[in-house]
């Protein structure tokens, strides 16, 4: 969230699975991060460059970044900068020491009202998006209540309904299925994803 020209790190996402281009689906999204913390404070830092070079000053800022492994030390470099939230679903993992959901947060920097703390709540977190295997109509969704019995799953959401014409990424604009897991560690939440 940028607040006049300052960048406040509401949540850090590792991708843990390899993302090659030249488009990818999204899968895992966990964290908090598990980059040293030296390259956390670089990925802050190129975020917060970027926005002021794009002139960006308050609001809601989403940005993607890759580690350069080439270079010397793991080098961020920006794929995507927006004055936006997060996508799709995603938000649902995110929840705030005040009780607060991502939303609540945003509006409340919109209208100028008081925010407490942007500290995200002290449990790891993530999400699982299941993308369009292929393009056709959706007869059912089976394994639901398999995947909720899950331990650390909390929730498994369906984003389509049966009967729906569905169309894979990257000419779709969606995924099929969001599952929510929250944990004491992230690899116990990536292992549950």
């Amino acid at each position: 969230l940028l607040i006049a020209g300052s960048l406040g790190l509401l949540a850090l996402f590792d991708k843990p699975d390899p993302l090659d281009g030249p488009f990818f689906e999204e899968t895992i999204y966990v964290t908090p991060s598990r980059l040293p913390a030296a390259t956390q404070r670089a990925v802050a830092d190129v975020t917060a460059q970027a926005a002021h070079a794009l002139g960006l000053e308050d609001g809601p800022l989403h940005a993607e970044l890759r580690l350069d492994a080439r270079a010397p030390s793991p080098a961020p470099v920006v794929l995507e900068l927006a004055a936006r939230s997060i996508g799709g679903l995603c938000s649902r993992s995110l929840r705030f020491g005040t009780g607060l959901t991502l939303e609540d947060i945003i509006l409340r920097r919109a209208l100028g009202l008081p925010i407490a703390s942007l500290e995200r709540e002290g449990r790891a977190a993530g999400v699982m998006m299941i993308p369009i295997p292929r393009a056709g109509i959706l007869d059912r969704v089976d394994g639901l209540e398999a995947a909720k019995a899950v331990a650390l799953v909390e929730d498994v959401t369906i984003s389509a309904h049966p009967g729906e014409a569905l169309v894979p990424l990257p000419e779709g604009h969606r995924y099929l299925v969001f599952i929510f897991a929250r944990g004491d560690t992230p690899a116990a939440v990536e292992r549950a994803l």
